[in-house]
Protein backbone atom coordinates (compact mmCIF):
# COMPACT_ATOMS: atom_id res chain seq x y z
CA UNK A 1 0.00 0.00 0.00
CA UNK A 2 1.04 3.69 -1.16
CA UNK A 3 0.98 6.37 1.83
CA UNK A 4 3.29 9.05 -0.48
CA UNK A 5 5.88 9.22 -3.42
CA UNK A 6 8.02 12.51 -3.12
CA UNK A 7 10.44 13.54 -5.80
CA UNK A 8 12.30 16.83 -6.96
CA UNK A 9 14.60 18.30 -9.31
CA UNK A 10 12.90 15.42 -12.18
CA UNK A 11 11.90 17.02 -15.67
CA UNK A 12 9.62 19.47 -15.06
CA UNK A 13 9.46 19.68 -11.59
CA UNK A 14 12.23 21.93 -9.76
CA UNK A 15 10.98 21.55 -6.49
CA UNK A 16 10.26 18.70 -4.02
CA UNK A 17 6.29 17.55 -4.38
CA UNK A 18 4.50 14.31 -2.84
CA UNK A 19 1.65 12.93 -3.95
CA UNK A 20 -0.06 11.47 -0.80
CA UNK A 21 -2.64 8.82 -0.11
CA UNK A 22 -3.42 9.01 3.13
CA UNK A 23 -6.65 10.35 3.85
CA UNK A 24 -7.54 13.72 5.28
CA UNK A 25 -9.90 14.49 8.08
CA UNK A 26 -12.89 15.65 6.32
CA UNK A 27 -16.22 14.84 5.85
CA UNK A 28 -17.64 14.19 2.15
CA UNK A 29 -21.31 14.18 0.64
CA UNK A 30 -22.41 11.92 0.13
CA UNK A 31 -21.40 10.33 3.36
CA UNK A 32 -20.87 7.16 1.40
CA UNK A 33 -17.42 8.20 -0.29
CA UNK A 34 -16.09 8.48 3.49
CA UNK A 35 -17.02 4.56 4.24
CA UNK A 36 -16.28 3.31 -0.23
CA UNK A 37 -13.17 5.57 -0.82
CA UNK A 38 -10.62 5.26 2.26
CA UNK A 39 -9.91 2.34 4.08
CA UNK A 40 -8.22 2.12 7.64
CA UNK A 41 -5.00 0.75 8.09
CA UNK A 42 -4.65 1.62 11.95
CA UNK A 43 -6.47 4.33 14.11
CA UNK A 44 -4.26 6.67 13.27
CA UNK A 45 -3.53 6.04 9.43
CA UNK A 46 -6.73 5.68 6.91
CA UNK A 47 -5.55 5.67 3.10
CA UNK A 48 -7.59 6.46 -0.06
CA UNK A 49 -8.10 3.89 -2.67
CA UNK A 50 -8.14 6.12 -5.65
CA UNK A 51 -6.16 9.62 -6.96
CA UNK A 52 -6.70 11.88 -9.84
CA UNK A 53 -4.46 14.06 -11.19
CA UNK A 54 -5.57 16.95 -13.63
CA UNK A 55 -3.93 19.47 -15.50
CA UNK A 56 -3.42 20.74 -18.68
CA UNK A 57 -1.43 19.60 -21.41
CA UNK A 58 2.44 20.02 -21.12
CA UNK A 59 1.74 20.43 -17.15
CA UNK A 60 3.94 17.60 -16.13
CA UNK A 61 1.33 15.17 -14.86
CA UNK A 62 3.30 11.99 -17.15
CA UNK A 63 6.30 13.65 -15.63
CA UNK A 64 5.27 12.46 -12.04
CA UNK A 65 4.66 8.81 -13.30
CA UNK A 66 7.65 8.71 -14.69
CA UNK A 67 9.65 9.70 -11.90
CA UNK A 68 8.10 7.05 -10.45
CA UNK A 69 8.79 4.61 -12.94
CA UNK A 70 12.30 5.69 -12.91
CA UNK A 71 12.98 5.62 -9.25
CA UNK A 72 11.33 1.52 -9.64
CA UNK A 73 13.79 1.33 -12.43
CA UNK A 74 16.81 2.30 -10.75
CA UNK A 75 15.77 -0.19 -7.50
CA UNK A 76 15.52 -3.37 -10.20
CA UNK A 77 18.18 -2.41 -12.20
CA UNK A 78 20.96 -0.28 -10.50
CA UNK A 79 23.03 -3.21 -8.74
CA UNK A 80 23.22 -5.66 -12.14
CA UNK A 81 26.60 -5.54 -13.46
CA UNK A 82 25.62 -4.77 -17.25
CA UNK A 83 24.90 -1.20 -15.49
CA UNK A 84 28.35 -0.87 -14.40
CA UNK A 85 29.69 2.61 -16.07
CA UNK A 86 26.17 3.24 -16.99
CA UNK A 87 24.85 6.78 -16.60
CA UNK A 88 21.78 6.48 -14.68
CA UNK A 89 18.65 7.40 -16.52
CA UNK A 90 17.40 10.81 -14.43
CA UNK A 91 16.68 14.05 -16.36
CA UNK A 92 17.21 17.18 -13.81
CA UNK A 93 15.24 20.35 -14.27
CA UNK A 94 16.28 22.07 -17.07
CA UNK A 95 14.85 25.54 -17.06
CA UNK A 96 17.13 26.78 -14.20
CA UNK A 97 20.78 27.24 -13.75
CA UNK A 98 20.51 27.00 -10.11
CA UNK A 99 19.46 22.94 -10.44
CA UNK A 100 21.30 21.21 -13.87
CA UNK A 101 24.11 20.67 -11.48
CA UNK A 102 22.18 19.38 -8.48
CA UNK A 103 20.63 15.80 -7.66
CA UNK A 104 16.96 14.15 -8.27
CA UNK A 105 15.60 12.99 -5.18
CA UNK A 106 13.10 10.07 -4.89
CA UNK A 107 11.30 8.17 -1.33
CA UNK A 108 8.22 6.40 -0.99
CA UNK A 109 6.74 5.85 2.73
CA UNK A 110 4.77 2.75 2.14
CA UNK A 111 2.90 -0.71 3.81
CA UNK A 112 4.28 -4.11 3.74
CA UNK A 113 2.30 -6.92 5.54
CA UNK A 114 1.14 -4.35 8.07
CA UNK A 115 4.76 -2.69 8.37
CA UNK A 116 5.37 0.74 7.52
CA UNK A 117 8.97 1.92 5.33
CA UNK A 118 10.56 4.99 4.31
CA UNK A 119 12.59 4.64 1.46
CA UNK A 120 14.55 7.13 -0.57
CA UNK A 121 17.83 8.19 -2.79
CA UNK A 122 19.42 11.22 -4.12
CA UNK A 123 20.97 10.91 -7.46
CA UNK A 124 22.46 12.65 -10.24
CA UNK A 125 23.22 10.64 -13.72
CA UNK A 126 26.64 9.70 -12.65
CA UNK A 127 26.70 8.47 -8.57
CA UNK A 128 24.37 7.88 -5.96
CA UNK A 129 24.67 10.80 -3.35
CA UNK A 130 22.70 10.12 -0.59
CA UNK A 131 20.12 6.80 0.15
CA UNK A 132 18.54 5.86 3.30
CA UNK A 133 15.75 3.41 4.55
CA UNK A 134 13.93 4.06 7.45
CA UNK A 135 11.36 1.80 9.59
CA UNK A 136 8.41 2.87 11.63
CA UNK A 137 8.95 1.50 15.01
CA UNK A 138 5.68 1.58 17.69
CA UNK A 139 7.29 5.13 19.17
CA UNK A 140 9.56 6.34 16.32
CA UNK A 141 11.15 5.99 12.70
CA UNK A 142 14.46 3.40 13.18
CA UNK A 143 17.17 3.71 10.81
CA UNK A 144 18.04 0.83 9.13
CA UNK A 145 20.46 2.57 7.15
CA UNK A 146 21.90 5.20 5.58
CA UNK A 147 24.68 6.52 3.08
CA UNK A 148 26.34 9.82 1.61
CA UNK A 149 28.19 9.04 -1.56
CA UNK A 150 30.33 5.86 -0.79
CA UNK A 151 29.81 5.97 3.21
CA UNK A 152 26.85 3.85 3.68
CA UNK A 153 26.28 3.29 7.61
CA UNK A 154 24.10 0.06 8.85
CA UNK A 155 22.19 -0.35 11.88
CA UNK A 156 23.60 -3.95 12.50
CA UNK A 157 20.50 -4.57 14.93
CA UNK A 158 17.88 -3.68 12.78
CA UNK A 159 19.10 -4.49 8.95
CA UNK A 160 22.01 -7.07 10.07
CA UNK A 161 21.52 -8.42 6.04
CA UNK A 162 23.84 -5.40 5.07
CA UNK A 163 26.77 -6.08 6.63
CA UNK A 164 30.10 -6.44 5.14
CA UNK A 165 28.02 -5.51 1.61
CA UNK A 166 29.44 -1.50 1.84
CA UNK A 167 32.33 -1.94 -0.32
CA UNK A 168 30.68 -4.61 -2.79
CA UNK A 169 28.36 -1.35 -3.88
CA UNK A 170 29.19 0.62 -6.79
CA UNK A 171 29.06 4.42 -6.73
CA UNK A 172 25.79 4.16 -9.50
CA UNK A 173 24.18 1.09 -7.98
CA UNK A 174 21.68 1.23 -4.85
CA UNK A 175 22.87 -0.13 -1.43
CA UNK A 176 19.02 -1.78 -1.61
CA UNK A 177 19.06 -3.43 -4.42
CA UNK A 178 22.36 -4.93 -3.84
CA UNK A 179 21.42 -6.40 -0.44
CA UNK A 180 18.80 -7.99 -2.66
CA UNK A 181 21.24 -9.75 -4.61
CA UNK A 182 22.95 -11.30 -1.52
CA UNK A 183 19.44 -12.58 -0.09
CA UNK A 184 18.76 -9.91 2.54
CA UNK A 185 15.38 -10.91 3.97
CA UNK A 186 14.09 -6.91 4.35
CA UNK A 187 15.70 -5.63 1.23
CA UNK A 188 14.35 -8.37 -0.54
CA UNK A 189 10.68 -7.65 0.64
CA UNK A 190 11.01 -4.27 -0.62
CA UNK A 191 12.61 -4.96 -3.75
CA UNK A 192 9.12 -7.57 -4.50
CA UNK A 193 6.96 -3.96 -3.38
CA UNK A 194 8.91 -2.18 -6.26
CA UNK A 195 8.47 -4.88 -8.34
CA UNK A 196 4.89 -5.43 -7.90
CA UNK A 197 4.11 -1.81 -8.56
CA UNK A 198 2.08 -1.53 -11.30
CA UNK A 199 2.98 1.55 -14.04
CA UNK A 200 0.88 1.79 -17.16
CA UNK A 201 2.36 4.59 -19.10
CA UNK A 202 0.54 3.96 -22.46
CA UNK A 203 2.92 5.28 -24.73
CA UNK A 204 3.85 1.99 -26.58
CA UNK A 205 0.69 0.07 -27.38
CA UNK A 206 2.57 -3.01 -29.21
CA UNK A 207 4.55 -3.16 -25.67
CA UNK A 208 1.27 -3.00 -23.44
CA UNK A 209 -0.30 -5.68 -26.21
CA UNK A 210 2.35 -8.19 -25.96
CA UNK A 211 2.36 -8.30 -22.34
CA UNK A 212 -1.76 -8.36 -21.85
CA UNK A 213 -1.45 -11.23 -24.46
CA UNK A 214 0.88 -13.17 -22.39
CA UNK A 215 -0.91 -12.61 -19.43
CA UNK A 216 -4.30 -13.84 -20.89
CA UNK A 217 -2.40 -16.71 -21.36
CA UNK A 218 -0.21 -17.28 -18.56
CA UNK A 219 -1.28 -15.74 -15.83
CA UNK A 220 -3.94 -16.87 -13.59
CA UNK A 221 -6.34 -13.84 -14.62
CA UNK A 222 -7.22 -14.74 -18.07
CA UNK A 223 -10.40 -16.15 -16.92
CA UNK A 224 -10.91 -12.28 -15.33
CA UNK A 225 -9.49 -10.56 -18.00
CA UNK A 226 -12.22 -11.80 -20.37
CA UNK A 227 -15.41 -11.33 -18.46
CA UNK A 228 -14.33 -7.29 -17.67
CA UNK A 229 -14.10 -7.30 -21.50
CA UNK A 230 -17.52 -8.79 -21.94
CA UNK A 231 -19.21 -6.83 -19.53
CA UNK A 232 -17.85 -3.45 -20.94
CA UNK A 233 -20.52 -3.63 -23.93
CA UNK A 234 -17.96 -3.21 -26.24
CA UNK A 235 -20.01 -6.55 -28.28
CA UNK A 236 -17.92 -9.11 -27.65
CA UNK A 237 -18.53 -12.43 -26.39
CA UNK A 238 -15.46 -13.95 -26.03
CA UNK A 239 -11.87 -14.02 -25.98
CA UNK A 240 -9.90 -16.56 -28.09
CA UNK A 241 -5.82 -17.05 -28.49
CA UNK A 242 -4.97 -18.21 -31.33
CA UNK A 243 -1.43 -19.99 -32.60
CA UNK A 244 -0.61 -20.47 -35.68
CA UNK A 245 3.05 -20.80 -37.58
CA UNK A 246 5.29 -18.21 -38.15
CA UNK A 247 6.24 -17.47 -42.12
CA UNK A 248 8.33 -14.88 -42.39
CA UNK A 249 8.73 -13.61 -45.82
CA UNK A 250 12.15 -13.17 -47.59
CA UNK A 251 11.19 -9.63 -48.67
CA UNK A 252 10.46 -9.25 -45.22
CA UNK A 253 14.67 -10.28 -44.84
CA UNK A 254 15.83 -8.31 -47.55
CA UNK A 255 14.42 -4.81 -46.40
CA UNK A 256 16.21 -5.31 -43.19
CA UNK A 257 20.44 -4.47 -42.58
CA UNK A 258 22.12 -8.23 -43.73
CA UNK A 259 23.72 -8.65 -40.45
CA UNK A 260 20.29 -8.56 -38.62
CA UNK A 261 18.73 -10.47 -41.38
CA UNK A 262 21.37 -13.61 -40.93
CA UNK A 263 21.20 -13.45 -37.25
CA UNK A 264 17.03 -14.07 -37.65
CA UNK A 265 17.93 -16.95 -40.05
CA UNK A 266 19.95 -18.76 -36.86
CA UNK A 267 17.50 -17.57 -34.05
CA UNK A 268 14.53 -19.24 -36.41
CA UNK A 269 16.91 -22.30 -37.32
CA UNK A 270 17.78 -22.89 -33.56
CA UNK A 271 14.32 -22.99 -32.60
CA UNK A 272 13.36 -25.48 -35.18
CA UNK A 273 16.15 -28.09 -33.99
CA UNK A 274 14.94 -27.78 -30.26
CA UNK A 275 11.44 -28.61 -31.79
CA UNK A 276 10.09 -25.18 -30.95
CA UNK A 277 8.79 -24.02 -34.19
CA UNK A 278 8.44 -20.46 -34.22
CA UNK A 279 4.47 -19.12 -34.13
CA UNK A 280 2.47 -15.95 -34.06
CA UNK A 281 0.30 -15.39 -31.55
CA UNK A 282 -3.32 -13.44 -32.21
CA UNK A 283 -6.09 -12.76 -29.79
CA UNK A 284 -9.39 -13.18 -31.77
CA UNK A 285 -12.66 -11.50 -30.32
CA UNK A 286 -15.88 -13.42 -30.93
CA UNK A 287 -19.09 -11.40 -31.63
CA UNK A 288 -22.60 -12.37 -31.80
CA UNK A 289 -23.88 -13.22 -35.64
CA UNK A 290 -27.74 -12.49 -35.92
CA UNK A 291 -30.29 -13.68 -38.94
CA UNK A 292 -32.49 -11.09 -41.14
CA UNK A 293 -35.04 -11.31 -38.21
CA UNK A 294 -32.67 -10.20 -35.42
CA UNK A 295 -32.28 -13.91 -33.84
CA UNK A 296 -28.99 -15.39 -32.61
CA UNK A 297 -27.56 -17.40 -35.13
CA UNK A 298 -23.90 -18.17 -34.12
CA UNK A 299 -20.76 -16.34 -33.70
CA UNK A 300 -18.15 -14.18 -36.12
CA UNK A 301 -14.54 -14.21 -35.24
CA UNK A 302 -12.58 -11.17 -35.47
CA UNK A 303 -9.07 -10.31 -35.17
CA UNK A 304 -8.56 -7.81 -32.17
CA UNK A 305 -5.57 -6.22 -33.75
CA UNK A 306 -7.25 -5.93 -37.31
CA UNK A 307 -10.81 -5.06 -36.58
CA UNK A 308 -11.34 -3.74 -33.10
CA UNK A 309 -11.49 -0.10 -32.35
CA UNK A 310 -8.40 1.32 -30.88
CA UNK A 311 -10.57 1.99 -27.56
CA UNK A 312 -11.20 -1.50 -27.43
CA UNK A 313 -7.77 -3.06 -27.46
CA UNK A 314 -6.53 -0.45 -25.33
CA UNK A 315 -9.52 -2.19 -22.80
CA UNK A 316 -7.67 -5.19 -23.36
CA UNK A 317 -4.21 -4.05 -22.74
CA UNK A 318 -5.49 -2.50 -19.30
CA UNK A 319 -7.59 -5.55 -18.01
CA UNK A 320 -4.80 -7.07 -16.32
CA UNK A 321 -3.18 -4.94 -14.55
CA UNK A 322 -6.49 -3.88 -13.64
CA UNK A 323 -7.38 -7.84 -12.62
CA UNK A 324 -3.85 -8.25 -11.03
CA UNK A 325 -4.57 -4.85 -8.81
CA UNK A 326 -7.76 -5.64 -7.28
CA UNK A 327 -6.86 -9.49 -6.75
CA UNK A 328 -3.68 -9.41 -5.30
CA UNK A 329 -4.23 -5.38 -3.29
CA UNK A 330 -1.40 -4.02 -5.45
CA UNK A 331 -0.77 -0.29 -6.25
CA UNK A 332 -1.23 0.58 -10.07
CA UNK A 333 -0.34 3.90 -11.88
CA UNK A 334 -2.05 4.78 -14.81
CA UNK A 335 -1.28 7.75 -17.47
CA UNK A 336 -4.03 8.96 -19.09
CA UNK A 337 -6.62 6.31 -18.12
CA UNK A 338 -9.07 7.90 -20.44
CA UNK A 339 -7.08 7.86 -23.41
CA UNK A 340 -9.47 6.15 -26.41
CA UNK A 341 -12.27 5.03 -23.67
CA UNK A 342 -15.25 6.26 -23.37
CA UNK A 343 -15.98 8.26 -19.78
CA UNK A 344 -19.09 5.75 -18.48
CA UNK A 345 -16.21 2.61 -19.11
CA UNK A 346 -13.68 4.77 -17.12
CA UNK A 347 -16.15 5.89 -14.25
CA UNK A 348 -17.06 1.69 -13.88
CA UNK A 349 -13.61 1.04 -13.83
CA UNK A 350 -12.77 3.53 -11.08
CA UNK A 351 -15.41 2.21 -9.25
CA UNK A 352 -13.80 -1.11 -9.31
CA UNK A 353 -11.65 0.33 -6.94
CA UNK A 354 -14.05 2.26 -4.35
CA UNK A 355 -16.52 -0.80 -3.95
CA UNK A 356 -14.87 -2.55 -0.92
CA UNK A 357 -16.94 -5.99 -2.68
CA UNK A 358 -14.80 -5.65 -5.69
CA UNK A 359 -11.51 -4.06 -3.94
CA UNK A 360 -11.48 -6.18 -0.40
CA UNK A 361 -7.47 -6.50 -0.87
CA UNK A 362 -7.74 -2.25 -0.71
CA UNK A 363 -5.64 -2.40 -4.46
CA UNK A 364 -4.67 1.35 -5.14
CA UNK A 365 -5.64 3.33 -8.22
CA UNK A 366 -3.70 6.39 -9.00
CA UNK A 367 -4.32 7.94 -12.85
CA UNK A 368 -3.78 10.97 -14.63
CA UNK A 369 -7.00 12.35 -16.87
CA UNK A 370 -8.31 15.10 -18.99
CA UNK A 371 -12.01 13.93 -18.60
CA UNK A 372 -13.92 16.52 -16.67
CA UNK A 373 -16.64 14.28 -16.39
CA UNK A 374 -15.04 12.01 -14.01
CA UNK A 375 -14.35 15.14 -11.65
CA UNK A 376 -17.22 14.44 -9.59
CA UNK A 377 -17.93 15.05 -6.08
CA UNK A 378 -20.16 11.86 -5.79
CA UNK A 379 -17.41 9.94 -7.22
CA UNK A 380 -14.13 11.39 -5.66
CA UNK A 381 -13.28 13.06 -2.21
CA UNK A 382 -11.41 16.72 -2.47
CA UNK A 383 -8.26 15.01 -1.11
CA UNK A 384 -8.50 12.34 -3.89
CA UNK A 385 -8.58 15.11 -6.31
CA UNK A 386 -5.15 16.39 -7.51
CA UNK A 387 -3.88 18.87 -9.72
CA UNK A 388 -0.73 19.81 -11.71
CA UNK A 389 0.33 23.40 -12.67
CA UNK A 390 3.24 25.05 -14.32
CA UNK A 391 4.60 28.32 -13.20
CA UNK A 392 5.60 31.32 -15.73
CA UNK A 393 9.49 29.73 -15.58
CA UNK A 394 8.21 26.02 -16.64
CA UNK A 395 8.30 24.29 -13.31
CA UNK A 396 5.40 22.14 -12.46
CA UNK A 397 4.13 21.88 -9.22
CA UNK A 398 1.45 19.47 -7.18
CA UNK A 399 -1.03 20.35 -5.25
CA UNK A 400 -4.36 18.83 -3.80
CA UNK A 401 -8.06 19.94 -4.24
CA UNK A 402 -8.74 19.84 -0.06
CA UNK A 403 -5.62 22.09 0.62
CA UNK A 404 -6.75 24.84 -2.78
CA UNK A 405 -7.86 28.08 -1.28
CA UNK A 406 -10.22 29.87 -3.41
CA UNK A 407 -10.13 33.83 -4.14
CA UNK A 408 -11.31 34.45 -0.93
CA UNK A 409 -8.96 32.20 1.32
CA UNK A 410 -11.41 29.93 1.81
CA UNK A 411 -11.17 25.90 0.70
CA UNK A 412 -13.22 24.19 -1.78
CA UNK A 413 -16.42 22.99 -0.17
CA UNK A 414 -17.66 19.71 0.17
CA UNK A 415 -20.58 20.08 -2.01
CA UNK A 416 -18.88 22.25 -4.59
CA UNK A 417 -19.63 21.63 -8.67
CA UNK A 418 -15.60 20.50 -8.90
CA UNK A 419 -16.14 19.78 -12.85
CA UNK A 420 -18.18 23.21 -13.47
CA UNK A 421 -15.45 25.10 -11.32
CA UNK A 422 -11.96 23.68 -12.55
CA UNK A 423 -13.19 24.32 -16.36
CA UNK A 424 -13.83 28.02 -15.23
CA UNK A 425 -9.34 28.30 -13.74
CA UNK A 426 -10.91 28.25 -10.22
CA UNK A 427 -8.54 26.23 -9.35
CA UNK A 428 -5.96 26.63 -11.57
CA UNK A 429 -4.34 23.78 -13.27
CA UNK A 430 -5.75 24.89 -16.78
CA UNK A 431 -4.18 26.26 -19.97
CA UNK A 432 -4.42 29.89 -20.98
CA UNK A 433 -4.88 29.85 -24.65
CA UNK A 434 -5.13 33.47 -26.42
CA UNK A 435 -7.04 34.31 -29.56
CA UNK A 436 -5.70 31.18 -31.46
CA UNK A 437 -7.33 33.41 -34.78
CA UNK A 438 -4.67 35.95 -34.10
CA UNK A 439 -1.87 34.47 -36.00
CA UNK A 440 -4.17 33.86 -38.91
CA UNK A 441 -5.04 37.50 -39.14
CA UNK A 442 -8.54 36.28 -37.38
CA UNK A 443 -9.98 38.05 -34.24
CA UNK A 444 -12.38 36.84 -32.50
CA UNK A 445 -15.96 37.02 -34.37
CA UNK A 446 -14.45 38.28 -37.30
CA UNK A 447 -14.86 36.09 -40.24
CA UNK A 448 -12.04 35.38 -42.85
CA UNK A 449 -12.47 36.78 -46.11
CA UNK A 450 -12.49 33.85 -48.68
Amino acid sequence: MLIEFSFGNYRSFKERVTLSMEAADIASQPPSLDEQNVFTVTDDLHLLTSAAIYGANASGKSNLIRALNVMRQLVLTSSRETQLGERLPVEAYLLSTATNDQVSEFEVVFLIHGTQYRYGFAVTTERVISEWLYRLGSLREVTLFSRRHDNIKVNTRTFREGRKLEDRTRPNALFLSVVTQFNGSTAGTIFHWFGRLGINTGINDEADMLQALHHFEHSPYGKLMEKLIRRLDVGIEGLQLERTPAVVPSSALSSIPRAFAEQMRVVVDELIKGGHEPETITMKTLHQRFDREGYPVGVVTFDLLEHESAGTRRLFALAYPLMRSLQEGLVLFVDEIDARIHPNLVIELIRLFHDPATNPHHAQLIFTTHNTNLLNARLFRRDQVWFVEKSRQGASDLYSLVEYRLEDNKLVRNDASFEKDYIAGRYGAVPFISNLGAFLGVEHGQTPEG
